[in-house]
């Protein structure tokens, strides 16, 4: 199982890894922020939230955690407008080479205080945790993925290690994990009884080797991650989430640039999708800040 996390590790974030050479998700698969700036907008109105709930302080963080090639982190920076605009300190967070964005600071380490929104997109996937095949004794497995004979697994562990970290680091505000992944109920039933361990490369799904040629990832425990955070939290679709947060993409008949709105319709569709993007479940940590005042009660996800 060790050897397994620290082969995947070597892989992505070794001398030679897969991130550290400066390869990023967007040339190897498709992911939200390249949809268009609907998810950058949404964010902005969840951040705003997070801005009035804390009583529009000087300075209002937006981080960035496991930015790639910074799409998202750009995203939020262009589109913030007015007073938070003025206010706002946009940080992208990742191991591999900065990138020049405008108005976006990139650092490779967590900064140590956040006051605003910490966002954690398709990051928590890329962390390498072990791999097990068939029955193991290990406490991970035992709360969370039992596994049976001839069953692939893995051990979430240091998924919730690294989101109880990024959490602990909002001194007042909220942290977002947009991910791919499962919850226990699921894993129980043996609907991922293959495991999700997969590999990336060029747009296509590969066989997973650990030469740092591919991207390697995995679905993510968010209700495991949730726990290890603690405090108070929510685990709802991206579905859900984006139209609480005013993205329906419905046109009007009469709409003036009819085709523009059509064209951010079938966007925020895209990302909004049911077995595709829509089923992302975001977990939600509010730090000094109730939750319900950032999304309203919504169905609980179930991937």
């Amino acid at each position: 199982m060790v050897e397994s996390e620290a082969l995947w590790r070597a892989a992505l974030y070794g001398p030679t890894g897969f991130f550290t050479r400066g390869e990023v998700p967007a040339d190897h698969f498709r992911t939200a922020p390249l949809v268009g700036p609907e998810l950058a907008e949404a964010l902005l109105v969840l951040l705003d939230r997070v801005d009035f709930a804390l009583g529009r302080p000087s300075r209002l963080d937006f981080v960035d955690v496991g930015a790639g090639g910074g799409e998202l982190a750009g995203a939020v920076r262009s589109s913030a407008s007015g007073a938070l605009a003025a206010r706002l300190v946009v940080t992208a967070v990742d191991v591999g080479p900065a990138r020049s964005v405008p108005g976006v600071r990139w650092t490779s380490t967590l900064p140590d205080s956040v006051c605003g929104l910490l966002v954690g997109h398709e990051w928590l996937d890329a962390v390498p945790c072990p791999l097990v095949t068939g029955p193991s004794s290990h406490p991970w497995l035992d709360r969370w993925w039992p596994v049976g004979e001839r069953e692939r697994a893995e051990i979430g562990q240091p998924r919730d290690v690294a989101w109880a970290d990024a959490v602990s680091r909002v001194a007042r505000g909220a942290a977002l994990a947009v991910d791919y992944g499962h919850v226990r109920a699921d894993r129980v039933a043996g609907r991922y009884a293959a495991g999700t361990f997969a590999a990336y490369r060029g747009g296509r799904r590969v066989e997973p080797v650990f030469d740092g040629t591919c991207d390697l990832t995995a679905h993510v425990a968010l209700d495991a991650c949730a726990e290890a955070a603690g405090g108070e939290w929510v685990l709802v679709s991206q579905r859900d989430a984006l139209a609480a947060l005013g993205l329906v993409g419905a046109v009007s008949p009469g709409e003036p640039d009819w085709l523009g709105a059509a064209e951010r319709a079938s966007r925020i569709a895209e990302l909004r999708a049911e077995g595709g993007l829509g089923s992302f479940g975001w977990l939600l940590h509010g730090v000094d800040v109730p939750v319900s005042s950032l999304l309203p009660p919504l169905p609980p996800w179930r991937p």
